[in-house]
């Protein structure tokens, strides 16, 4: 073969010009990303259940779902999150192998074989599936820089105008937006007013649901008519209702005098929110916080520059003293490395060209192999989109290696060429001469290389992934060298190679010492090794007693699947004490808002209060801080660096009295998991109360505290949380002959509001809700002020067929895998790895818990313990050296 290429070194050349130019092409196409595609894919299915409370929610919709959802195809695991506020979420997590596609096809047919055991209301309120991450992509703080527009307007416009063209991003998967609820209509009854007139709830609701209809009315003239009809027409009739006024004008009631009550008399209707238990602020001001989640498998770095694209243009739209910032990109940590990476790959090439050169002692020499490696080196990107590589840190970081191998080929044809040309043949002979004696050993360096690395890509799950595409893209690399240590590089050495000549002046006197102390050291070495191979016994021995210490000392090494690194931001949790409200949790936050404006190396501060990032549930007396930092250029001071931020963070964050907060990592891998560190789940497998989970959690982690490898340990289960039951005495109810329905509707709409039905406004479809006005929810007694009626049509108060007691609940319940589970977020101590924490977890376990508990793992934990379980590592590099073996046997 290369013989053919010495005869016509143009279609040598013409080769390397074509494998540069479609890999420069591939480059340009290829998805860019911190790391290959190793995030699992996970689909989530919400609902809402109005008025309802986690435990309620957890037995009439968490369990119907995951009883149909158990055993569905490549399901890593499923957990749900059941909120007093009304909300489920199941979240489905599947294996990195599987195609988002399927799952969410697969995850939608399981949700629709359980719809036929839901409750009415969360059928009508709808079950939406989509496939998403945990964990936001990009933070957009919509804001008024004048404070001209309050939350809810800022939060709205984001929904009406900005969260459709959002999810229509390539790799935009969910959009959510905190800061305020979706617009409403607010039917705020006063309870008094109701009493004076002989009104119920559930006749406010059923007139709403009659006079607030969608009203189809047909055509005239149309088809099958009789003959002669000269014109058709279209008949519409007053359809749904869209203002306040509109809503007031309903009738509630036709009196005998001809008088009507209507909404208005009874009620206080504004265009007002879904929901007002969440704030957004950008740096301490008002702001709607719009989160751009990832959808599974796609370019996080295109998604990226789509959704920055889109709100340059959305902005020319915006209205007088509107602005909007990107608080947060997962992405920038992505470019910022690659940038790092990138440069290092250069300065990589420029020293081995200098290398080279000092080396071989000649410009003509030097350039056969300074032409050589990027071929090689781009001519691997065009394999990339065959096997789904994209550009990201692990494929640089090969390529970065491979630059001081692949060199190596060209330099060995190189120096074979010189040898016969100094011995007096032409430089076309030399080169047939010296390719007949480097072909073998050329094929043979390109074999044991791929041996060495193309196994670890074998190695299962999301530690396969990882290795992957390091492994291949040297091994692609590699053989490609070897190709064009057979083609190029012996084309051009005829080419370009002529008989050396003494250099004069500083560059030989620089190679004559260069020479002269490099052939000492070869003649030591040769020394030494006449001495290794008289006495082998000895060095076989030696070399034995490097390989036991090097495996003790490696098996003793603290393990973690991937260090902690500065991505460009931390989260930060509040928790105050259990029910506290949300007036009180929004005084704690502009306190840390007031610290993190002036602490060093800090940019955004975008807080939600009354959300928890790591439990995912809203409440009052939750909130969550994305505290993002100047750019890495910005942030040269030691204060300003990640370590240093985030131990001033915490130090501060103890020092709270109001409640516990702490600052703490993303994710090492975006998309997996909700938080760095790790994340443990107790689990309740033998379907016992909430105290029975409560107490085991406490002993576990009243034990795991006193262990030296764990520092932070957060329960997001909160079992304890004082909530009022009201106990509806059914007795009672059936013996006056009151609805037992008009009683809960009557309870919901005082103590939450009661969802009636939708209306369309701003080209949107919006949500109608009754709800008794502030000043009557302010203490559960006043649920006596409400009134039902019996047989007779006579009033009943509510207190005069319930009792008010006060208990102690959950706030929301986890089921993970069916069972209810307590998930407990930590950290290991300084000075020990993840998988040392790990194992401390599971002594604790073993030593404390009963046998009906059991334990999980969710997010990076749950990747770290399967990759333990795989294919051992030490098995691959054993089938490395065994190939290697086996490839050299086979040559010589």
């Amino acid at each position: 073969m290369s013989e053919f290429f010495v005869r016509r070194p143009i279609v040598a050349i013409v080769i390397a010009i074509l494998m540069t130019l479609i890999g420069g092409v591939c480059i340009l196409a290829l998805p860019i990303a911190q790391y290959p595609q190793i995030a699992p894919p996970e689909i989530q299915v919400q609902t809402h259940f109005t008025g309802a409370d986690a435990l309620t929610i957890e037995q009439s919709v968490a369990a119907p779902i995951e009883q149909q959802m158990s055993g569905v195809d490549n399901m890593n695991y499923m957990y749900s999150i059941n909120a007093n506020s009304g909300d489920i979420r199941l979240i489905v997590n599947f294996d990195v192998a599987t195609d988002p596609n399927i799952d969410h096809v697969l995850t939608q047919i399981r949700v629709s074989q359980a719809q036929s055991q839901l409750p009415p209301d969360v059928i009508n309120y709808g079950i939406t599936v989509k496939k998403s991450t945990t964990a936001p992509l990009m933070l957009l703080a919509l804001y008024s820089p004048k404070g001209s527009y309050d939350g809810v307007f800022l939060a709205n416009y984001a929904y009406i105008n900005l969260v459709d063209q959002l999810t229509r991003v390539p790799g935009i998967g969910n959009v959510q937006v905190f800061g305020a609820g979706q617009y409403a209509m607010r039917l705020w009854v006063k309870p008094d007013q109701l009493a004076k007139l002989g009104i119920t709830v559930p006749d406010i609701i059923t007139a709403v649901q009659k006079q607030n209809t969608v009203n189809p009315a047909g055509q005239v003239g149309g088809e099958p008519i009789p003959s002669g009809q000269k014109f058709t027409y279209t008949v519409r009739a007053q359809g749904r209702l869209q203002t306040p006024e509109e809503f007031g004008e309903i009738v509630v009631r036709a009196n005998p005098d001809g008088s009507f009550v209507r909404v208005k008399d009874i009620a206080r209707i504004d265009l007002g929110a879904q929901t007002y238990n969440l704030k957004g602020r950008l740096n301490g001001k008002p702001a709607a916080i719009v989160a751009c989640y990832q959808l599974p498998g796609t370019n996080a770095v295109k998604a990226a520059q789509g959704v920055r694209q889109l709100m340059a243009e959305a902005k020319q739209r915006f209205p007088g003293d509107m602005d909007f910032a990107v608080s947060l990109d997962q992405t920038l940590s992505v470019t910022e490395g690659l940038h790092d990476i990138v440069k290092t790959l250069f300065e990589a090439l420029v020293l081995v060209v200098f290398v080279v050169f000092i080396f071989l002692q000649g410009w003509r020499a030097t350039l056969i192999p300074l032409c050589a490696v990027p071929v090689s080196l781009v001519g691997t990107f065009v394999l990339f989109p065959l096997f789904g590589f994209s550009i990201n840190t692990l494929s640089l970081f090969g390529l970065v290696l491979a630059v001081g191998l692949v060199v190596d080929d060209a330099i060995v044809v190189v120096e074979a060429v010189e040898r016969h040309i100094e011995e007096g043949m032409n430089p076309r002979d030399a080169t047939l001469q010296a390719m007949r004696e480097v072909s073998g050993p050329v094929i043979g360096i390109a074999l044991v290389l791929s041996a060495v690395f193309i196994p670890t890509a074998f190695l299962p799950g999301i530690t396969g992934r990882l290795y992957q595409q390091f492994a291949l893209t040297i091994a692609i690399s590699v053989i490609f060298s070897a190709f064009n240590a057979l083609s190029l590089s012996p084309a051009l050495s005829a080419l370009l190679l002529r008989p050396k000549k003494k250099a004069w002046g500083p560059i030989g006197w620089s190679f004559d010492r260069f020479n002269r102390v490099f052939g000492s050291a070869t003649h030591g070495y040769v020394n030494w090794s006449r001495i290794a191979i008289r006495k082998a016994v000895l060095s076989f021995a030696l070399l034995f007693v490097l390989a036991v210490g090097a495996g003790f000392f490696g098996s003793r090494l603290p393990s973690s699947f991937l260090p902690e690194e500065d991505q460009g931001y931390v989260f930060l949790a509040l928790q105050l004490p259990d029910a506290a409200s949300l007036e009180r949790t929004d005084k704690v936050c502009r306190e840390i808002e007031d610290f993190l404006g002036k602490t060093p190396g800090v940019q955004y501060t975008t807080s939600v209060i009354g959300f928890s990032l790591l439990s995912l549930v809203a409440d009052t007396y939750h909130a969550f801080f994305f505290v993002t930092f100047k750019p890495w250029s910005k942030r040269t001071k030691p204060e300003e660096q990640y370590d240093a931020i985030k131990a001033r963070l915490n130090k501060y964050l103890s020092t709270l009295p109001e409640g516990i907060a702490f600052a703490f990592p993303p994710p090492v891998i975006p998309g997996v998991g909700t938080s760095g560190g790790f994340q443990f789940i107790l689990e309740d497998r033998s379907g016992k109360d909430v105290a029975f989970l409560a107490q085991n959690m406490k002993t576990f982690l009243d034990a795991a505290r006193k262990r030296p490898e764990l520092s932070t340990l957060i329960p997001t289960f909160q079992p304890n949380v004082p909530q009022v039951f009201v106990k509806v005495d059914r007795d009672k109810v059936i013996k006056q002959g009151i609805d037992l329905t008009s009683v809960y509707q009557t309870l919901q709409t005082f103590m939450g509001g009661f969802f009636v039905n939708y209306f369309n406004r701003f080209g949107r479809t919006w949500q109608t809700y009754i709800e008794a006005e502030g000043d009557y929810r302010t203490d559960a007694k006043n649920v006596g002020q409400f009134f039902v009626r019996n047989a007779h049509g006579d009033p009943v108060p509510l207190d005069a067929i319930s009792s008010i007691q006060n208990i102690a609940g959950p706030e929301f319940t986890l089921r993970y895998n069916e069972y209810r589970s307590a998930q407990i977020n930590g950290a290991a101590a300084p000075g020990y790895s993840s998988n040392q924490a790990i194992q401390a977890l599971e002594e604790v376990f073993r030593q404390t818990m009963p046998k009906e508990m059991g334990y999980d793992y969710l997010g990076m934990s749950f990747q770290e313990k399967k990759a333990q379980q795989g294919v051992s590592p030490t098995v691959v590099f054993g089938m490395s050296l065994l190939f290697v073996f086996l490839i050299l046997a086979a040559l010589y």
